[in-house]
């Protein structure tokens, strides 16, 4: 399978409600999110202890993936507060519950 049809997951993680955010990309949620946890995902979640997954969403193209973060890093904090409260709106740890 090429990059272009294998599938992805466009997530936020955060480190409380309303909090600090960041935006990610991933062909695998379940070691990105260890990863993150463990301080080896990206320096911003580690250096903001972002913990929480509070909102994913995933597609069949990694490609839309992509362009889909690229999108949404450009976003207004608000927008993304919005985003994250219509499917999350107590910024709760979704990780058992998408990855159960």
């Amino acid at each position: 399978m090429d990059r272009e049809t294998k599938g992805g997951w466009i997530y936020i993680m955060a480190d409380r409600y309303r909090g600090t955010m960041y935006v990610g990309v991933t062909a695998d949620l379940p070691a990105r999110i260890h990863q993150h946890r463990t301080g080896d995902g990206s320096d911003f979640c580690a250096r903001y202890n972002l913990t929480r997954l509070v909102w994913a969403e995933r597609s069949d193209d990694i490609a839309a993936c992509i362009a889909h973060e690229k999108r949404l890093k450009r976003w207004h904090r608000h927008w993304k507060f919005e985003l994250i409260e219509r499917g999350n709106p107590d910024w709760l740890d979704l990780f058992d519950r998408l990855i159960g």
